[in-house]
């Protein structure tokens, strides 16, 4: 079964392609892009995740950072934190080492806007453009080529890389220059863990109170409530399932950022630093790799 769901792509002239890092989101991400008619060459730290998407989706893969973007008009990356991005882009194997100029870094990893920012320093050097690009949807929006991406970048090379970007993306905006992008993911990782604590606590008051919850559920999914949290998510929450999905470990990262953002800019986060610190209370627990809807095993009679 093919790890990309069947999609219409846009006629575009084939474009040479790098694709670093194949994790949940950049495995069904390339291969879109392979689908629609690219070249592609990927690269990831373990070789074998390259060796499997070469064997799905055929195309190559490198050796490093370096010899996928040696030819490659566009250069995407989706790995797994700052440090990670910088070796990528910048590092004695990154990118930027084989990259020619005029070519254009797409990044989709969750990061700081500083680190873009400064990437964007280094890749203007090498003549080099960078656009952050964090995404929203998950794996199952990944799969469907159906994600949110929210993008920092001029102008110019937001319309460029566009297209592309609609291989595996329905909602796609500019918020503004180089590190908009990550700032408005910082956005997004609030209101969702704000819903999520909601969610939980609606969940476990409703068990507590000894109601009918799959009905609970149906009735107020109709109504000002709902959120793409509980038609999702509330089913396996209250079944407690929770080995999918983004996990806790991720979630703690992405507030870390938010968190130091908000320092930086004099933003109030009462809530979210509240639930960064009930995240952790799961990660004390053993649940660092559970979904992030495993917020609500701290609260009601089953957790007591």
């Amino acid at each position: 079964m093919s790890s990309v769901q069947k999609k219409m792509y846009a006629p575009l002239p084939p474009a040479r392609i790098a694709f670093i890092g194949l994790g949940v989101m950049g495995f069904p991400m390339a291969g879109h892009l392979a689908r629609a008619g690219h070249h592609i060459t990927v690269y990831n730290r373990t070789r074998s995740k390259a060796e499997a998407w070469v064997a799905e989706f055929g195309h190559q893969y490198a050796e490093s950072p370096a010899e996928a973007a040696k030819n490659a008009e566009l250069v995407f990356f989706c790995v797994g934190n700052d440090q990670d991005l910088y070796e990528v882009v910048a590092g004695p194997e990154g990118a930027l080492q084989q990259a020619q100029a005029g070519a254009i870094f797409i990044d989709h990893t969750t990061a700081s806007a500083l680190i873009a920012r400064t990437l964007n320093e280094h890749c203007l050097n090498a003549d080099v453009q960078f656009i952050d690009a964090p995404i929203s949807g998950g794996q199952a929006g990944a799969v469907a080529g159906k994600l949110s991406i929210m993008c920092g970048a001029p102008q110019a090379a937001f319309n460029q890389v566009l297209p592309y970007l609609e291989c595996y993306g329905t909602m796609i905006e500019r918020l503004g220059d180089v590190g908009a992008g990550q700032l408005c993911k910082m956005v997004n990782q609030i209101c969702v863990v704000g819903v999520l604590q909601g969610l939980s606590e609606g969940l476990a008051f409703g068990e507590q109170a000894g109601l009918d919850m799959d009905k609970v559920v149906k009735v107020i999914s109709g109504g000002a409530a709902s959120s793409w949290q509980m038609l999702n998510r509330s089913q396996t929450m209250l079944e407690r399932e929770f080995d999918f999905g983004f996990a806790v470990d991720w979630m703690r990262k992405d507030l870390g950022l938010v968190l130091n953002e908000a320092r930086n800019n004099g933003a109030r986060l009462p809530l979210t630093a509240m639930i960064d610190q009930l995240y952790g209370e799961v990660q004390q627990r053993g649940g660092g790799r559970l979904d992030s809807s495993s917020l609500i095993t701290l609260l009601g009679k089953h957790e007591n």
